[in-house]
C-alpha cells in the first residue's frame, strides 16, 4: 500500500504546480517543489498504518499542506482559493470517517476563534489566511483528540519561530509564515494520534 500511495502522492503533487499557477493569488512553483514532498508525506501516511476510514484526511492535509506551504513561504499569504474549500472538503471527509460532527464544529470554533482573537489583538502576529485556515484544521484536530488542539498550537508556533530564522531579503522580519506550522502540526497529529 505504501508504494501505491507514494506513486499516487507523486501524481497528486505533479498536479499541484499547475494548479498553483492557475489560482488567482497562487504562485509559479516548479513541479519538484510539490511532487516529491507530497509523495513523501503520502508514503509516510501509508507506512504509519492509518485506519482506512481516516486515511483520506491526512492525505488531503498533506496535499493541501504542500500547496499552501509553497505559496506561504514565497509570498507570505494563503490564497482563499485553497483555504476556503478546505472547510467543506475536510468536514465531508470527517463525516465520512465517522467522526462526531459536533466535536468537529466545536474544534473549528475553538481553534479558529483563538486564531481570530490573536489576529484582532495583534494583526502582525497572524494574517487573515492563517485565521481562515485554522478553523477547518481545528475541526480535524478536535476529532483526533481535545489535547491535539493545544499541542498543535505549540508545534505550529515552534515551527513558525524556526522558519523566522530563515534569511529572507524579500519579506520584512515581522512577516512570518504561520501556515506551514499549522498544516504540519495538524498533519502530524492526524497520523500519529489516531
Amino acid at each position: 500500500m505504501t508504494f501505491h500511495l507514494t506513486y499516487l502522492g507523486f501524481l497528486a503533487g505533479l498536479l499541484t504546480a499547475p494548479t498553483l499557477r492557475r489560482l488567482r493569488r497562487g504562485t509559479n512553483a516548479p513541479w519538484w517543489w510539490c511532487a516529491p514532498p507530497t509523495a513523501f508525506l503520502w508514503s509516510l501516511t501509508g507506512a504509519l498504518n492509518v485506519p482506512p476510514n481516516w486515511l483520506p484526511i491526512p492525505l488531503t492535509l498533506a496535499w493541501l499542506g504542500v500547496a499552501l506551504t509553497v505559496v506561504d513561504l514565497r509570498h507570505r499569504r494563503l490564497p482563499n482559493a485553497l483555504t476556503l474549500p478546505a472547510y467543506p472538503v475536510l468536514f465531508l471527509l470527517l463525516l465520512m470517517s465517522g467522526a462526531d460532527p459536533l466535536r468537529a464544529l466545536a474544534g473549528c470554533t475553538l481553534f479558529g476563534g483563538l486564531h481570530l482573537l490573536i489576529h484582532l489583538l495583534r494583526p502582525t502576529a497572524l494574517g487573515g489566511g492563517d485565521v481562515k485556515l485554522s478553523a477547518p484544521l481545528g475541526a480535524v484536530l478536535a476529532c483526533v483528540s481535545w489535547s491535539a488542539l493545544p499541542l498543535a498550537t505549540a508545534l505550529a508556533s515552534l515551527t513558525t519561530v524556526l522558519l523566522s530564522r530563515l534569511p529572507s531579503r524579500k519579506h520584512p522580519p515581522w512577516s512570518l509564515p504561520h501556515g506551514p506550522g499549522l498544516l504540519g502540526s495538524t498533519w502530524l497529529l492526524s497520523v500519529v494520534a489516531v
